[in-house]
């Protein structure tokens, strides 16, 4: 194979960029297709289907996971499908550090990337079958740990050092991740109410494998893969951890715990959210029908807008006041979100029993996701400036444990909505997101004088 270590700056052949960031991005596109075309469809699969009777039964391995999680007391089958939906999200977000392992200790990048990649094709297809669908979710999670980062770390190395265009190409790496989100839903929804269940998971499966096509399409123009590492090399040039740089890594540490309360509500749209608006909301807008999983596709959309809108916002914002830190807009991102959720409860108390309107539903996702804004990408950027240099890349794996735990708090806190009722269960993530920014507030003073002294120079987000 041939391959650059980066490309010409004189490579403009894609929007200005090397014509290998149009193959990474639509690779991703259609990636990002499969795996939320899937994720959309999973909680409400199992409620409405592989859990109930005369299909339950035929799930192997399904009686060891399920003594596993019954041990705090029986689950009912939407609580059953809402704790492995957290279970399945949460792990996700684990894997991408055994894909990184793979990719530098063992097989190289690209090699992981293609694995990864026909591991989810595989468990696209083998969600298809009733039977296999504990295997089907161990392919899912294995394959998107090993295809996600590395592509990610591929967009990076086409650019030499210097090359601005760097920051662009994420830019455009993003929009292609977000075009996926929004179209997957809206596909594979209608074929699985349609046609039948297995015909939405198969679609995901027919995008992974066009990502594939797409990608072993343009190999040979991506940066070759840098040498594996050996067992017991050591970074000479690495600088020594002092006493400081502990100090901010404890304090990043504990930041964890309070990012997964802060962006439980957000989580909870692929657990325990699209189980209840089935059931409890009412989804008509200006008299039209839709179905729950196209609250996913308009999530994604207003999603994009948010991000864009935040950083004009701010920039406006700096012209005339001095702009919040990275601790005051997380603080300000956490209440605003938590007035997202509350708009649910607030809906249920006022449907009274009855269906909430569709008009709470769009003011939880706008308020949610202008919060989430103000938390994800603020949050990483704290993490990538405080950061010793020496270990700036485990501290972004540590970063994205909050991910991971907020997943698997929320697939542990959908199994109380049936008992809880709606009101109360999202006016308590309502109160947990709020409280998250309280905490965040209080202890920020010696965060700033712990992280700001001798702060290091900046890491690269992973």
């Amino acid at each position: 194979m041939t391959a650059t270590t980066a490309a010409d700056r004189s490579d403009r052949a894609f929007l200005g960029h090397p014509k290998a960031l149009g193959y990474l991005a639509f690779t991703e596109a259609w990636e990002r297709f499969s795996y939320y075309g899937m994720n959309t469809l999973l909680a409400l699969y199992m409620v409405n289907h592989l859990l109930l009777p005369g299909h339950v039964e035929n799930v192997a391995g399904l009686p060891v996971l399920r003594g596993l999680m019954e041990r705090g007391g029986t689950l009912s089958p939407q609580a059953l499908a809402v704790a492995i939906a957290g279970l399945y999200g949460a792990c996700v977000y684990l894997t991408p550090l055994l894909g990184g392992l793979l990719a530098d200790w063992v097989l190289g990048r690209t090699p992981t990337i293609i694995l990864g990649a026909l591991l989810m094709a595989a468990g696209h297809f083998l969600m298809a079958f009733e039977q296999p669908f504990l295997l089907a979710l161990l392919c899912l999670m294995i394959g998107s740990g090993c295809f996600k980062g590395n592509i990610a770390s591929q967009v990076g190395g086409l650019y030499p050092e210097g090359d601005t265009r760097r920051a662009d190409a994420f830019q455009i790496f993003y929009l292609a991740i977000n075009a996926g989100v929004i179209v997957a839903p809206l596909v594979v929804a209608r074929l699985a109410h349609g046609i039948g269940w297995h015909w939405g998971f198969g679609a995901a499966g027919v995008g992974m494998l066009i990502s594939i096509v797409i990608y072993l399409s343009g190999r040979k123009l991506f940066p070759s893969d840098p040498p594996l590492r050996k067992r017991g090399e050591m970074d000479v040039e690495r600088p020594a951890m002092v006493a400081s740089d502990w100090k901010r890594v404890l304090l990043l540490v504990l930041m964890v715990p309070l990012l997964a309360a802060s962006v439980l509500g957000n989580q909870q749209i692929f657990v325990t959210y699209l189980v209840w608006a089935e059931k409890s909301a009412d989804l008509h807008l200006f008299g039209v029908k839709f179905l729950a999983e196209d609250l996913v596709s308009a999530d994604a959309f207003v999603s994009v807008g948010c991000l864009a809108g935040m950083v004009v916002f701010w920039r406006l914002w700096a012209k005339r006041f001095k702009e919040p830190d990275e601790f005051g807009k997380i603080v300000i991102g956490c209440l605003i979100g938590a007035m997202g959720v509350a708009c649910l409860g607030i809906g249920s108390l006022i449907a009274g029993g009855g269906k909430v309107s569709a008009g709470w539903l769009l003011a939880f996702h706008l308020l949610n996701d202008i919060g989430f804004a103000n938390v994800l990408p603020v949050s990483l950027a704290l993490f990538a400036r405080a950061a010793p240099q020496a270990i700036s890349g485990s501290v972004i794996g540590i970063y994205y444990l909050f991910l991971f735990a907020a997943n698997a708090t929320a697939g542990w806190l959908g199994t109380k909505l049936e008992h809880m009722g709606s009101e109360s269960f999202w006016l308590m993530h309502g109160g947990i997101v709020a409280a998250a920014g309280v905490l965040i507030l209080v202890i920020a003073p010696l965060f700033r004088r712990v992280l700001n002294a001798e702060a290091p120079p900046a890491a690269q987000p992973a």
